[in-house]
């Protein structure tokens, strides 16, 4: 799990995140991947750390946890420069933890995809710091076994190698499951593909590996099927054609097929760090050996990364119980946390960085959801049109039960963007399309994604651009946008593929939300552009796919549609909401605006139910104190809002229609009334569920928009 793979930035802390961890104040997260959690953590000085925290799952595992105690043991033995120290761990704790500095910066993967290779002195500071680095490694008896990109952190200090979790006593004693392969395709060595032997010379052969890639931005055994590169490694010669000369000859050394005729740590350390010199004018200490203290001085002079800085790790500490609270946005959404409604609470990293007027930060509890409600039976009617015989005279409309439902806004300013159309059928009548495969429902080939290519003329590029743009606007609500999606183009199959990765261990409702978003941004450019130009514009098919690491050639196929069939879940022309949207309305979203609605419709949602109960319209009392949550999906623009139905107190439909008509009433004025006032506000849909007594599955009530 590579705690600084997102270029420093703290993302929010969720629901059920510990506000400490040992001796370190939680700020927010860093990551999060199949082993646990890391956390952006602060000690009582301010230095900032990364703390790891074991899953609760993994805990209970006896095995797992005796794994986790020999990582602690291994990193507390390894300590040098361009590594991280081990601060701080508790592995007897119900959720063991360790804590190391923090290392702000890109992995090498996300820094070359970025800028390109490393060049001149920045080179040469690279090849001597990750070699020094695993030098320390192996001095202090331990082999690392999984030197690759993602465990390289370029900070503005220096690399920094990290992730000792499958490190093992170069003695051979290790706790990881035996018949089990470890490391990734392309940073194994020939002999553990023969063996299964891991020494410190597999360290030097990956590392080899890792120089070239610095330098070229290829993989030097090249991409492919893990079989394929597994087979180029053991027979194949790596390229090497563009690695400057002057590193080329260690990098050959370290690449021998045979161990016994590698060169160590310490030798390559020593080589780069004349090359590092004599880059710099100076003479290492020394005729015939180096001092660490010494290179890391070179490495430090010749190395060029900006400095990074993130405002959430300034966040104030929390105020004791018995101070007041100074920020009065900040004091109402901790007392909501105080209630026993779970809607809105506090996040203080968060609040720092939005800003004292953002008010409380949204986060949704944990509730199970499923796909086993069946909408159609079960929603009630949606609300009436403004003027139909079913409106009254105050403009609040009635659904067919009676119940009041939303109020419906005025017709949208001439001019608006938001007015913009997305045809739902942009081929209709239309006897000749350019685009021709609307029956085929197969998805795309990996041939065909493959074979795919950025954007080539203008149209494409136009495309490409508004799906991007699109994409990144919906994925920065939920502090999302390091996901950067790549476009492209298949002509042949007239699709357009959005892809996404490699993000080291990204948890799945993240890349579930990347797919959203995904489908959404490319429907809705296709269907716009196959409804301007239906006889030219060739492409009405997308697909999202994600890479699992550079090179990947058979990335995962996440999502496929089609432009013809619509951009938005609808039955009869009705949008309709569903477990999906619910998913991505969960995630607690990072965006001011969002947040600041969230809490005025909370307590005004509250206020409300609590007085419709009260009123003794044959709901139980006891309904007024069931949980209610709220969340955006800006995929599909709505609003959901849901309610867990403890006590069964809405198992009835009347009763399910008058919380709908509440929430209805009073959510739709104020997302109207941010609508007239934002022209950035986009959600004006809604969605309702319920959640009866413990079940996970949510049953929609209804769903509608407050604009029409």
């Amino acid at each position: 799990m590579s705690e600084g793979g997102r270029v420093g930035r703290v993302l929010p802390a969720r629901p059920g995140d510990p506000s400490c961890v040992g001796p370190y104040r939680i700020i927010g997260r860093l990551g999060s991947g199949g082993m646990g959690t890391v956390y952006a953590g602060l000690d009582a000085g301010g230095l900032r750390v990364a703390v790891k925290v074991i899953h609760p799952a993994q805990a209970e595992d006896p095995e797992f946890r005796a794994r986790f105690r020999w990582e602690v043991q291994l990193s507390a033995r390894v300590q040098g420069p361009c590594l991280l120290p081990l601060l701080a761990a508790d592995t007897e704790a119900d959720a063991p933890w360790l804590a190391t500095a923090y290392a702000p910066g890109p992995t090498l993967s996300g820094y070359l995809a970025e800028h390109g290779p490393l060049t001149g002195g920045t080179l040469y500071a690279f090849a001597t710091g990750t070699a020094q680095a695993l030098a320390a490694v192996h001095a202090a008896g331990v082999v690392h076994r999984d030197v690759k990109p993602q465990n390289v952190i370029l900070t503005p200090a220096g690399p920094r190698v990290l992730d000792f979790g499958i490190a093992r006593a170069a003695d051979g004693t290790s706790v990881t499951r035996t018949g089990v392969m470890t490391g990734t395709p392309g940073w194994i060595s020939p002999e553990y593909y023969r063996t299964s032997e891991a020494g410190p010379e597999g360290d030097l052969f990956a590392w080899g590996a890792l120089v070239a890639y610095a330098a070229t931005g290829r993989l030097p055994f090249g991409t492919g099927a893990p079989d394929v590169v597994a087979f180029r490694v053991l027979s194949g010669e790596p390229d090497l054609g563009e690695v400057p000369e002057a590193v080329r000859e260690v990098v050959e050394k370290a690449l021998a097929k045979d161990p016994a005729e590698r060169i160590t740590a310490e030798s390559a350390a020593q080589e780069c760090s004349r090359l590092l010199a004599a880059e710099t004018t100076q003479v290492v200490a020394g005729a015939g050996g180096w001092e660490p203290t010494r290179v890391g001085e070179l490495v430090a002079a010749e190395w060029e990364m900006p400095t990074l800085d993130d405002p959430a790790w300034h966040a104030p500490a929390p105020a004791p119980a018995s101070a007041p609270v100074p920020d009065p946005a900040v004091g109402r959404a901790a007392g909501l946390a105080a209630s026993r409604r779970r809607t809105v609470v506090t996040v203080l990293a968060v609040a720092a960085v939005l800003g004292a007027a953002a008010g409380g930060v949204m986060a949704l509890p944990a509730l199970g959801h499923g796909g086993g409600a069946d909408r159609g039976a079960k929603a009630a009617s949606g609300p009436a049109t403004a003027g139909s015989p079913a409106a009254p005279v105050d403009g609040t409309a009635r659904s067919a039960s009676g119940a009041s439902a939303a109020p419906r806004a005025s017709a949208e300013p001439a001019g608006d963007p938001r007015s913009a159309a997305v045809p739902t059928d942009p081929l209709a009548g239309v006897p000749d399309p350019a685009y021709t495969r609307s029956a085929d429902q197969d998805q795309p080939t990996d041939a065909e994604w493959a074979a795919s290519a950025r954007a080539s003329d203008a149209g494409e590029r136009d495309a490409a651009l508004a799906i991007r743009d699109d994409m990144t606007s919906m994925l920065a609500t939920k502090g999302m946008d390091f996901m950067t999606p790549t476009v492209t183009f298949n002509k042949r199959a007239q699709t357009v593929m959005v892809t996404g990765g490699p993000v080291s261990q990204i948890p799945e409702e993240d890349q579930e939300f990347f797919t959203r978003t995904g489908q959404a941004a490319a429907c809705t450019a296709l269907a716009r552009r196959l409804g301007a130009a239906p006889t030219a514009w060739p492409y009405g098919r997308y697909a999202v796919y994600w890479k699992n690491f550079d090179g990947d050639t058979e990335a995962a196929v996440l999502g496929f549609g089609q432009a013809t069939d619509g951009c938005y879940g609808a039955i009869a022309g009705q949008w309709q909401g569903d477990e999906s949207g619910l998913a991505a309305a969960r995630i607690p979203s990072t965006d001011r605006a969002e947040i600041r609605v969230a809490d005025a419709i909370d307590k005004a949602l509250g206020s409300a139910w609590k007085a419709r109960v009260a009123e003794g319209s044959g709901v139980d009392p006891s309904a007024a104190q069931d949980d209610i949550s709220l969340g955006f999906d800006p995929a599909e623009k709505a609003t959901y809002v849901w309610i867990d139905d403890t006590y069964g107190d809405l198992v009835g439909r009347a009763q399910r229609a008058d919380f709908q008509d509440v929430v209805t009433r009073t959510a739709c004025r104020k997302l109207v009334a941010e609508y007239g006032s934002d022209k950035a506000w986009k959600y004006t849909r809604w969605s309702v569920a319920v959640y009866e007594g413990n079940s996970g599955q949510p049953e929609f009530t209804g769903s509608g928009d407050c604009v029409g």
